[in-house]
């Protein structure tokens, strides 16, 4: 199965309710940022968790590629 890793950077830290409504990402907090670490199946999925963050009225400061799973690199086309 395929997977992609991103990192969402947002303004502000997130406080219990906005943890809760992402407890299927990795959350992470810092001086004044958040960060959302998220595995998805496809990149369009990207645009689903960008949505539910948006929907929230949260500001998105960085969005990053950090990973995608090996078969993808491997896979002959």
């Amino acid at each position: 199965m395929h997977w992609y890793r991103y990192e969402i950077t947002l303004l502000g830290r997130a406080g219990s309710v906005v943890r809760a409504e992402f407890g299927d990402c990795q959350v992470t907090t810092g001086p004044g940022t958040t960060t959302l670490r998220a595995d998805l199946p496809e990149p369009g999925e990207l645009s689903v968790l960008m949505d539910r963050i948006t929907g929230l009225g949260l500001m998105v400061i960085g969005v990053s590629l950090l990973a995608s799973s090996p078969e993808e690199a491997t896979t002959p086309k």
